[in-house]
């Protein structure tokens, strides 16, 4: 008997030990800070735990903005602040590090067929040698 995919997902269960509140802060021209503000599974806050800041912020490609996420730093909303710069610039250089990297294996995804190649890449025509995407 054939398994539903029903049977085969698990159960979405969220963690209340690790619930947290978003605040979003933004200067309207730079970026967005959100601060995870840790909280009990009342909505009081948790100050067992700390603060974490998430930074985002966008970067220009050919194919359009490029959303990117990045940890910052800090203790506090005014340390964050204070951090974001460097912490985007380091978000900046690992995503272009990555794209960079995708190009790098798509370009050596190439196939060169063996045989002759006939129009439309199939098989069976005159020539060859024609480098074709898989």
């Amino acid at each position: 008997m054939a398994e539903r995919p029903d049977d085969r997902m698990p159960e979405p269960v969220m963690d209340p030990a690790a619930l947290c509140r978003e605040e979003i802060y933004t200067d309207g021209k730079v970026g967005t800070l959100r601060c995870m503000v840790p909280v009990n599974v009342d909505g009081s806050t948790d100050t067992s735990r700390p603060l974490r800041f998430v930074g985002e912020a966008q970067i220009l490609t050919p194919a359009g903005a490029l959303p990117l996420s990045f940890e910052v730093e800090g203790e506090t909303l005014a340390e964050a602040v204070q951090n974001y710069a460097a912490a985007a610039k380091e978000g900046i250089e690992r995503a272009v590090r990555e794209i960079q990297e995708l190009r790098r294996q798509q370009s050596s995804g190439l196939v060169i067929p063996k045989g002759p190649i006939g129009p439309g890449g199939l098989p069976g025509g005159m020539g060859g040698g024609k480098i074709q995407m898989p």
